[in-house]
């Protein structure tokens, strides 16, 4: 039944944190103004107030259950539990975290409807060999409700959405950038090896004073002294670290070491299993590092031949404006249009698309097995060349596809240097993540309620 937690907050608490129900909002507040409650509220709810985010509020009492769930996800993987004043403060921010990405997400319009919820839940109960009913009833024997459930799904949806719009969209990775990475590999293939690593991050504020950084420095050495002490690097990380995975115990996972920031990986290859490193500095903060294991990759196989698509489509998008019954019934109106040749598909994608492809008549080139979403690559995949699919739903929205031709490649050359592409955008990805979670944080409103 481990397994079956581990999905319920497969989405969860692990990286932003999740309420079990979302708060009822609280009356608007300007930065700097104050919260006030409206005239009518009893001593009773205001009590239950712990924080207040922007414009809403996170209850004691949602606090309490989500310092319940990490508990007894901590209890379940058997790792040492912080002090329970520094676990509610974790828990406690990686809410703050999640509630104002979530406001920004409603904000800019981004939205998550039940079809596709559904999708991603029945997605979440097959991945446990289950119907969705037996996950639900399996929640429910857990204390958890589904609605409850539905909600973290959702919020996480949501957040997903907006990182890949805030900053997954936006990260670049040159070809300069890829031949110089393949070149060092190649140089350092004899010693590769992959990490499994643990960290504890200090962070530093930006735009930090030198007094700031000292200080911060400081708290990184007392760490480092109490990990040399002895104590635990799980729970230390849970109880001290900045990073988002700290109620992972700091838990990074494998890492190719060649994919590491070069002032991580100098330090670490002169180690050994079990070793941690002293505080490194990035732009972040001060790191500290823990060797958990390492091992030598499998070779890769040299050789690869894989059917590439080229394919266009013609992406109408869920809006204010355009509901998903609209964009339905235009692309319908369309797919009879093409199927009675009174126009062609790349005039009509640059009239009506919403895709950047629009201006290349929705040419999207040639795709390899993976290029695309799943249900995309699916329909895709069931055309011939020269053939228009029915209408196709995706997270992104409604597509018409159309299939121009096929071809098989030998792309191991190439499918090296989308590996190596795939690793640094990673490798960029995340600090872009958390230098924008970290922007999203100190732009928010944050008031904080004292117990009584």
């Amino acid at each position: 039944m481990h397994q079956l937690k581990i999905a319920a907050v497969l989405l969860c608490a692990l990286s932003a944190g999740q309420a079990a129900a979302q708060a009822p909002a609280a009356p608007a507040v300007k930065p700097g103004t104050g919260f006030l409650p409206p005239a009518s509220s009893s001593a009773n709810v205001i009590d239950s107030i712990a924080v207040v985010v922007n414009d809403e509020v996170i209850t004691k009492n949602e606090v309490d259950k989500q310092v319940a769930q990490v508990v007894a996800r901590m209890k379940a993987a058997n790792a040492q539990m912080p002090d329970q004043a520094d676990l509610q403060r974790q828990v406690v921010e990686s809410m703050i975290v999640e509630r104002a990405q979530i406001q920004l997400a409603k904000e800019m319009g981004v939205r998550i409807d039940d079809s596709q919820l559904d999708r991603a839940i029945g997605g979440i109960a097959s991945e446990q060999k289950m119907t969705v009913q037996e996950l639900r009833n399996a929640l429910e024997k857990e204390g958890m409700t589904f609605a409850a459930f539905r909600e973290q799904i959702r919020n996480e949806m949501l957040m997903q959405r907006l990182r890949q719009h805030e900053v997954d969209s936006k990260i670049q990775v040159s070809d300069a950038e890829i031949d110089t990475f393949l070149a060092a590999r190649k140089a350092a293939a004899a010693e590769r090896v992959e990490m499994n690593l643990s960290q504890i991050l200090v962070r530093i504020p930006e735009n930090a004073s030198p007094e700031q950084i000292a200080a911060r420095r400081a708290r990184a050495e007392e760490i480092l002294r109490q990990l040399r002490g002895g104590a635990d690097f799980a729970k230390t990380a849970a109880t001290y670290s900045d990073a988002p995975d700290a109620l992972k115990g700091g838990e990074i996972g494998w890492r190719d070491s060649q994919s590491l920031p070069a002032v991580f990986s100098k330090v670490l290859g002169e180690m050994k299993a079990g070793d941690v490193t002293p505080a490194i500095k990035s732009a972040t903060g001060f790191h500290i590092l823990k060797l958990v294991d390492k091992r030598t990759p499998t070779a890769e196989t040299e050789k690869s031949i894989v059917q590439q698509t080229r394919a266009r489509h013609i992406l109408l998008k869920v809006t204010p404006t355009m509901t998903a019954a609209d964009a339905k019934r235009k692309l319908l109106e369309l797919k009879e249009r093409l199927d009675n040749k009174a126009a062609k598909f790349d005039e009509l994608a640059r009239l009506f698309s919403n895709d950047t492809s629009a201006n290349k008549g929705g040419d999207l080139g040639w795709l390899y097995p993976g290029d695309a979403l799943p249900e995309f690559e699916n329909a895709m995949n069931l055309l011939k060349p020269g053939e228009v699919s029915d209408v196709v739903e995706t997270e992104y929205g409604f597509h018409l596809i159309e299939v121009l031709e096929r071809k098989t490649d030998d792309q191991s050359k190439e499918k090296e240097r989308n590996a190596a592409r795939q690793v640094i955008r990673e490798q960029k990805l995340a600090e872009a993540v958390e230098g924008w979670q970290r922007e999203v944080r100190d732009r928010a409103y944050v008031e904080f309620r004292d117990e009584k």
